[in-house]
């Protein structure tokens, strides 16, 4: 899809994703979607021919502009300490997101005040946990739009504050997730998320000897359920994601590691994308059970750039993105025991989904150049 719909050759946007690990030195060591997505959109509307100014808490690898918190404090505090980010987010995570909200402060501010000394035309806040811009969204001059990254609904913060801002203005990203906001809600768009073309491409000779999970390893995943599934069918898993050994959350000690051996196999943290294409692009299929509403799914369409075929419970956007029968299968949320039964009934039929149309839907739908196309053509309406 070739588009070029500025109508002003230098928009000038400010895109701010304030969450910490959008840092250059600890996004490749944990799993942050909306990470990696900032940094493509905003080269994505550099390259369409927008002014971009990336506001992130360290400085990130980008073709855009890149304004940065004043981190030195921050640092000081790990030094003193001996601790990295990660290590001091593991230790002491209340005193971890306090910093954080004060790195996250400073960005929002930094964006507001460029804003108003007429240095932006549109302020994007394209967040995740954070909610202190909301208040402070009047005292802008300019537009200012939000796009959150997980469900309205899934921690008590998000319920008691995002539906007292349910005027602003709203891009969701599935119509799914809408569901956690008020129905007048004030939604400017809905925007899918998209992966650059040629990221991931499909295999000549895929094996396709296996089933794949990739992601989080936590219980609103559902991974158990891929687990069952595949003792059942008779068939390999390949896990791959992180796990959260010494946390509260006991979910891989009790739940998955017993598990482990035989046809259930776990091949680790996969940050490399050359190893990662390898990965899904050679499964038969990547299981996605989420138990919970999934607001999108950024490795179901990686595993479509694969040509890999999708399985999903019809929960959140999962139905958004698989077309049942097309580019993968639906599994009908249900008790525990049916949905094991109905996933391992899939699995046996994915060879029947043709990795061709599973790409195909990709290029239609989830490519990055259409992901910033839409968002140029939301941007100009709001600055008319």
């Amino acid at each position: 899809m070739k588009t070029n719909l500025l109508k002003r050759n230098s928009l000038r946007i400010g895109l701010v994703a304030p969450h910490i690990f959008l840092h250059r030195d600890i996004l490749p060591q944990v799993i942050f979607s909306p990470g990696q997505l900032a940094i493509d959109l905003a080269d994505g509307l550099q390259k369409m021919g927008a002014d971009v100014t990336l506001f992130s808490p360290g400085p990130v690898n980008t073709i855009a502009r890149n304004i940065t918190a004043d981190l030195s404090l921050f640092e000081q505090e790990l030094a003193g300490r001996g601790d990295t980010y990660m290590d001091l987010l593991k230790k002491h995570p209340f005193t971890f997101v306090t910093l954080a909200r004060q790195v996250q402060s400073e960005m929002i501010a930094k964006a507001y005040a460029m804003a108003n000394a007429g240095e932006l035309d549109i302020v994007h806040m394209y967040t995740n946990e954070e909610d202190t811009a909301l208040p402070f969204a009047g005292l802008c001059q300019k537009p200012v739009v939000f796009t959150h990254h997980d469900p309205f609904n899934f921690l008590v913060k998000y319920k008691n504050v995002f539906p007292k801002y349910k005027h602003l203005n709203w891009v969701s990203m599935s119509l799914a997730q809408r569901a956690g906001m008020p129905k007048d809600t004030n939604w400017v768009g809905n925007i899918y998320h998209g992966l650059a073309a040629d990221r991931f491409a499909p295999l000549n000779n895929p094996s396709g000897d296996y089933i794949a999970y990739l992601g989080r390893i936590i219980q609103p995943k559902g991974l158990h359920l891929a687990i069952a599934a595949a003792k059942k069918a008779g068939l390999p898993l390949k896990i791959a994601g992180k796990h959260y050994t010494g946390h509260k959350d006991t979910y891989w000690q009790e739940r998955i590691l017993p598990e482990l051996g035989g046809n259930i196999e776990y091949v680790g943290f996969i940050k490399d994308d050359a190893k990662k294409q390898a990965f899904l692009g050679n499964a038969a299929a990547l299981v996605v059970p989420s138990l919970f509403n999934e607001p999108f799914g950024m490795v179901s369409i990686e595993a479509l750039a694969c040509g890999t075929p999708l399985i999903g419970l019809d929960s959140g956007a999962t139905p958004e993105i698989i077309t049942n029968g097309e580019n993968g299968m639906l599994v009908k949320k249900a008790d525990e025991a049916t949905m094991v039964a109905d996933i391992a009934l899939a699995t046996r039929d994915a060879g029947k989904i043709s990795r061709a149309a599973a790409r195909a839907s990709f290029e239609a739908r989830f490519t990055l150049e259409r992901m910033c196309a839409e968002h140029i053509a939301l941007y100009e309406k709001l600055t008319k």
